[in-house]
């Protein structure tokens, strides 16, 4: 098994889709995406993003 291939990712991109990943708002495609890049379970329930109580 090779080396994991590195990406270069927009971090205001990859934020978004990380809000949405947990909202459970993303495309099935984007949510694969997401669940790749970061080696993610789907069964995964941890939050993924610290949140802030100042919305």
């Amino acid at each position: 098994m090779g080396a994991p291939t590195l990406h270069w990712v927009n971090t205001p991109v990859l934020v978004e889709a990380l809000m949405r990943y947990e909202q459970n708002r993303l495309p099935r495609s984007m949510r694969l995406w997401v669940e790749q890049l970061l080696e993610l379970s789907p069964q995964d329930s941890e939050q993924l993003l610290p949140h802030s109580h100042h919305s």
